[in-house]
């Protein structure tokens, strides 16, 4: 996959879509009239100031809250038709979340870790265990699945967390700064890992960042400020990360 898109459905089509919240006497618009379409395996960033939409954008795209007005399809379901459990088995079914601060359980291993949403998704124990394993050994981590958060790298945490968004096989990935918390070079391992979903297995990738350099890795970038969609721009060339991993020098403790 070439990571710019195919034919088909929309994963995502928003049309004219707003939030607005209320905070006592105070209405804060946080998505004005926002319109976007995201075809099935492009890699997308979306960009902007603190408080321009963005957080709100990932969370409507995610299922985890809904416009207030205009119309949004995830997989080709009007969200706004959607009962309370339609809307949690779309989001089950539909999307993977990766974030910044890795949200793992502290006192479960990277396997159970990956595997707590199949419990949700009523699998089998036999199941659960086969599929996180795969998992960690699809992100470099075969050997650390009986590990806790406590005894992981930051890099490999956010591993530990990508697995888990791909535990039941979404067709969508929203990463919300998943680079953030790490140093450049293990930021970049982590951006060659998503750009490997999104080009070898077709995932569609939301990257939500602050970083101008993180978007160039992405054949989109989605700009927002005050609420509104400003700019809709695509990339000629993205950025490949392994190609700059490979042209890093190597760490100081494989050097020394």
């Amino acid at each position: 996959m070439s990571g710019r898109g195919s034919a088909g459905p929309a994963i995502v089509a928003a049309e004219a879509i707003g939030k607005r919240y209320r905070t006592g006497a105070v209405e804060v618009a946080a998505l004005i009239d926002v319109s976007f379409t995201v075809a099935p395996g492009e890699f997308v960033a979306v960009m902007g100031p603190s408080g321009s939409g963005k957080s709100t954008l990932m969370n409507v795209l995610g299922c985890l809250d809904r416009p207030t007005s205009g119309r949004l399809l995830i997989g080709g379901a009007d969200v706004a038709t959607l009962d309370a459990d339609a809307l949690a088995e779309l989001r089950r079914r539909t999307v993977g979340f990766v974030f910044q601060s890795f949200n793992l359980m502290p006192r479960l291993s990277a396997r159970d870790n990956v595997a707590m949403p199949t419990v949700y998704a009523g699998l089998p124990v036999r199941e659960r265990k086969r599929r996180a394993e795969a998992l960690l050994a699809a992100v470099g981590l075969a050997d650390r699945g009986h590990h806790r958060p406590t005894e992981l790298s930051g890099g490999q945490k956010q591993r530990v967390a990508i697995a888990r968004a791909l535990v039941n096989d979404p067709k969508l990935i929203l990463a919300d700064e998943p680079t953030g918390a790490l140093d450049s070079r293990t930021g970049l391992e982590i951006l060659a890992l998503l750009q490997k979903l999104n080009r070898e297995d077709g995932r569609t990738v939301v990257l939500v960042t602050h970083d101008p350099g993180i978007a160039r890795h992405a054949g989109r970038t989605l700009r927002f400020h005050d609420g509104r969609l400003v700019a809709d721009e695509r990339t000629d060339v993205a950025l490949d990360a392994r190609t700059e991993l490979a042209a890093l020098p190597p760490p100081a403790e494989a050097a020394a």
